[in-house]
């Protein structure tokens, strides 16, 4: 179906607590400002969500995916975003495939669908290779590489690991996940030593096998869920010998299963649509 006019077609949907509001951008044109994004995204006013993703035609692959965090900035991934993205393309019969090529800001990803009477169920990303060196994260830190490094945020000292899964991401490991992320969260996010901004991650570990997170997401603040940050702290805690090559990641919103396999981090999870409507555009562009 052709939806044509100011009326847009949405689905809200929603990775253990990471939710965002889908469009269809093949069969609708979409806008992509900061204003629009803005609006749909507020929580009172709007549809409310952490953003907004489009699923859009690709030259090189089955689609291609564009992200945005609620203050309108383009993200490069989402890992809980491509789950939901993926269950979407299939649920709404744009494909019928089950292993998925889908570009991104961040590179092509692979996926794969455990469908259930003729829904998505689950979906796992080959989440790519995690990158440390700091030039390439980026990060304005003297050494190749930080790995539980000492660094000064605020006139305190926080032992920190940088690791980039296609959007930044600066981990910490604590003892206690109960604490003022909204004082503490922002400190990280626009500190002049990351130049594209960070996502920052506190984690406690459990065992080996098993920690807990939380998470304050550039341009989004603290959200349920972030799939790319559940792949960067489970590296983080690879690199720093606190896990083995598979560990079940507890975030607010739900677990995910990450793992370390060949050089890559794998990522499987639930995906599920909350709802979906129709709404006019020009309710939401001024």
């Amino acid at each position: 179906m052709q939806w044509g006019g100011s009326m847009l077609k949405f689905t809200k949907m929603e990775g253990i607590g990471n939710d965002y509001i889908y469009f269809d951008g093949i069969n609708q044109s979409i806008p992509m400002n900061e204003t629009f994004i803005k609006n749909i995204s507020d929580r009172h006013f709007g549809i409310g969500s952490d953003g907004m993703i489009v699923i859009l035609e690709s030259d090189s692959c089955d689609f291609k995916m564009r992200m945005f965090n609620m203050d309108g900035s383009e993200g490069s991934m989402c890992g809980n975003g491509i789950r939901c993205f993926s269950k979407f393309v299939y649920d709404h019969q744009l494909t019928d495939k089950t292993h998925l090529m889908i570009e991104t800001k961040a590179g092509v990803k692979e996926v794969w669908l455990d469908v259930k009477d003729g829904h998505v169920h689950k979906v796992k990303v080959d989440m790519g290779e995690p990158i440390i060196q700091t030039k390439d994260i980026p990060c304005l830190f003297h050494k190749e590489t930080m790995i539980h490094e000492p660094v000064e945020i605020n006139q305190q000292i926080y032992y920190l690991t940088a690791i980039s899964m296609g959007n930044p991401h600066v981990v910490m490991f604590v003892d206690d996940l109960d604490f003022d992320i909204a004082r503490i969260g922002p400190m990280f996010e626009k500190h002049p030593m990351f130049p594209e901004s960070v996502n920052t991650e506190w984690v406690d570990v459990i065992d080996r096998g098993h920690v807990k997170m939380r998470v304050w997401e550039r341009g989004s603040g603290e959200t349920m869920a972030c799939g790319t940050g559940a792949c960067a702290v489970m590296y983080a805690c690879y690199l720093n010998d606190l896990c083995d090559e598979k560990v079940k990641v507890d975030l607010l919103g739900g677990s995910l299963d990450i793992c370390f396999e060949d050089g890559h981090i794998y990522m499987q999870g639930k995906a599920r649509t909350t709802f979906e409507g129709i709404m006019n555009e020009e309710d939401y562009i001024c």
